[in-house]
Formats: C-alpha cells, structure tokens, sequence
C-alpha cells in the first residue's frame, strides 16, 4: 500500500465510527430542517415552497465547499473524473422527482403517512448497494443481521412515528394514488443514492459531488415548477414578493444542506447500506421539533403518546444495531473489488482510488482560495443577511426552552461531526 497510507498519524476516530458520526449528524440536521419551514404562512403550492427552498440549497451548497476546499479544489476533481459529472447531475435530478412525488403524496395522503413510505428508501438503498457495489459480501451473519434488521427497525419506527401524529383525521380520498405516490419517492431516493456510491467508489470527493449534484437538482425543481404549478402564473412568483418568508424557507435550505452534506460523507464511509438508514433517523428528530417546539402533540392521547415512545426507541435500537456492524476483513476485500472494477470500467487509477476511500488527499490539487472564492461566500452571506434582516416572525406559539436544547443539540453534533472529518479526513 502507499506509503501515504502506512504513515498516517493516528486519529481518534476509524473510518467506521467517523461514518458513523456522519450519519447520527446527519439525522439531526435533516430532521431539523423541516423546523423553519413551519413558519412559513400557507396559502402557496409545495411546488413554491420547495423551489425556494432548493434556491436556499443551491446558495447554501456552492457556500460549503468553497469554504472548505476551494473551487480550484473541486473543479479540478470533476475534471480528474469527468463521467461523474453525468451521474451528479442525474441524482440531483432524481431527487427533484423524488420531491416533487411527495408532494402528490402528503396531498393524498398526508405527511404522517407519506413520510413513512417513502423513509423505506433507505430498504432500496440496501438492495442497491448489496447487487451494484457489493456491499456486506462476505460479511458475517451477524453483521448481515445487524444491517439488515436495523434497517428494517428504523422503516417500522419512521411508520410509528408517522401514525402517531394522526389524531382521528381521514386520509384522503386518493389514498391509492397518495400511497403510490410515496412509494415512487421511495424508489426515486433509494436509487438516487447510486451515483453516491459511484461517486465515492470511484474517489470522487463529496464536496465536489453536490456541487455538481445541486445544478441538475435546481435545474430539474424549476423546470416541474414551471410545468405542472401553472408556469408563470406559479404561486412562486408571489412568494418571491415576501422576504420576510423567503428568509425561513432558505434558512430550511442550508439547515438541510448540512445534513446532506454528511449524509454524503456517511455514504462514503459506510456505504448506502448502513449510512442511509442512519441518516434516515432524521424523523425522530423532526419529530422532536414538531411535538416539543410548535407542540404538535399536544392534545395526543395516551396511545398516540405510547407510539411516539415505541417508535424512537426502536429506531435507536435500530441505528445501535447498524453503528455496531462493523465492517470485515472479507467485506472490505469485496469493496476494494467495487473499486477495481470502476477503476477498469472508466480508466481510473487504482492507488488513488483505494486512499480516497481512507480520505486520503492524493496529488498535489491545489487548494488555494482565490478572489472569487471569497466573493462566493460573501455574496451567500450577503443574501442571508438580507432576508434575515427583512424576516419576519409569524404569530405561532413556539417553546423557547426546547428551542435553545434542540439547538444545543444542532450546534453540538455540528462541531462534533466537523471536528472528526477535518482531523480524520480534511473533509475529503
């Protein structure tokens, strides 16, 4: 192996509990991002509300990565792997669709039910991972229990939880083509999280990867917004005259931005069979906001309350059970065969390939700021601040205590999860 590799000083974290870390984070941001867009006032479509949101995740995304590597950095890791770039693009365009499909099914059939659904992409994820890239090949009965079970525990919890926010509301009429709905976002993510894996398998950094992700993901939200919301007569032209809303939907944007963003990392480093179901914790967590913040469990009865309690604990019996899968010698050989056969398939080299699944950095890419990159972040911040300052607070009844602890909480696993990938990896 590299001598790069054989003289790595020693880290607190493995490459397993450092995904681990990415993923746990991963749940909290996700989660938590759904929190400001409660705010927001109705009255606009979802197609509305979501493309202002993806135009919060378009600011919020290209803000990241060139304050952590540089563009110099990432375009010249999507020139090194340029087929890539397709792939990026095809995600993001898939998880539009995704998006756009659940907007049919909470319409349908409403989020707590929709919500579950389409949560069972982390089960597609499994599959996809296991037939296309090899993963828990030659892994032990244990490990394959534990991966497979604690995905199937996380599903049953999202479901639990899902239900306990019915409170002797009907669903829809159209609970067929609701329900089908969901399933088809179900699909849509769980094979969106292929050309993650491509990505990665193929040394692709993350970074790079939703910078290309976030153009074919923006692209695709504008172009259904302007089909299927009514094109120029779309609600989103008389939101985009209230700034004071905008601020809430953008901020849901970057608050997602960061959990995706370690949601990749979770990707990479444990692979979409254990990280995605590890981030798809995320509705134990938007569940939290929504009960203890805007107290939407308020008038639940005892049952509903014991399905809340059933639910997060069998999902955090199910995330422990993933998070102590521990990857096998013979489990790892069978990834490192993933990467030889992408590394044959697109000419690639297969050192740098093998190191970069360590977050190892290999050549000499440069990662020196230059002016735009500065004038990037500042035009980012500049757009925050100005919807930020012009914000305006809805008349909503909000716990502040539980606020400032969740928060806490948001901020921690912040400093935690980053701290572990810049010592572990420098974010690579």
């Amino acid at each position: 192996m590299s001598t790069a590799l054989q003289n790595k000083p020693p880290s607190a974290f493995s490459l397993h509990g450092l995904g681990i870390v990415c993923g746990v984070t991963a749940g909290i941001w996700l989660g938590s991002s759904e929190a400001p867009t409660k705010l927001v006032s109705a009255g606009f479509s979802p197609f509305a509300i979501t493309l202002c949101m993806v135009v919060g995740v378009f600011t919020a995304r290209w803000t990241f990565p060139t304050m952590l590597k540089g563009t110099s950095y990432v375009f010249a890791d999507l020139a090194s792997k340029k087929h890539l770039i397709v792939w990026a693009l095809l995600a993001g365009c898939l998880w539009a669709i995704a998006n756009t499909l659940s907007v049919f099914a909470i319409r349908d059939v409403g989020l707590a039910v929709a919500f579950p659904l389409w949560n069972a992409n982390s089960l597609i994820g499994l599959i996809w991972g296991r037939f296309l890239f090899g993963e828990l090949k030659g892994a032990s009965r244990s490990n394959i229990s534990k991966v497979v079970v604690g995905a199937i525990a996380i599903v049953i919890a999202a479901i639990m939880l899902g239900f306990s926010t019915i409170h002797g509301g009907a669903i829809g009429k159209h609970a067929i083509s609701g329900i089908a709905a969901a399933l088809g976002a179900s699909f849509m993510w769980g094979t969106m999280y292929i050309p993650y894996r491509k990505a990665y398998v193929s040394g692709m950094n993350p970074l790079s990867f939703v910078t290309a992700f976030t153009i074919g993901e923006l692209g695709m939200v504008l172009t259904l917004t302007l089909t299927l919301d009514g094109g120029m007569n779309s609600s989103v032209f008389h939101l985009l005259q209230h700034p004071g809303l905008l601020f809430w939907l953008f901020l849901g944007g970057f608050v997602w931005v960061v959990g995706d963003l370690f949601q990749q990392f979770a990707a990479k480093y444990l692979g979409i069979g254990r990280g995605i179901p590890l981030s798809n914790t995320n509705q134990l967590w938007g569940l939290a906001w929504g009960a203890l913040v805007f107290g939407e469990l308020a008038k639940a009865d005892l049952f509903h309350i014991m399905l809340v309690i059933g639910g997060s604990l069998v999902m955090i019996i199910g995330a422990i059970a993933i998070s102590t899968a521990k990857a096998s010698g013979k489990e790892k050989d069978s990834a490192d065969e993933a990467v030889l056969r992408e590394c044959n398939r697109y000419h690639l080299n297969y050192e740098e390939a093998i190191m970069a699944q360590s977050g190892e950095e290999f050549g000499s890419r440069s990662e020196k700021r230059r002016w735009w990159d500065y004038a990037i972040v500042l035009a980012a911040t500049a757009v925050f601040l100005y919807l930020g300052i012009r914000a305006a607070v809805p008349p909503l009844e909000v716990n502040d205590a539980w606020i400032v602890a969740l928060g806490a909480i948001l901020f921690g696993s912040l400093v935690i999860g980053g701290w572990s990938l810049g010592r572990r990896t420098r974010f690579s």
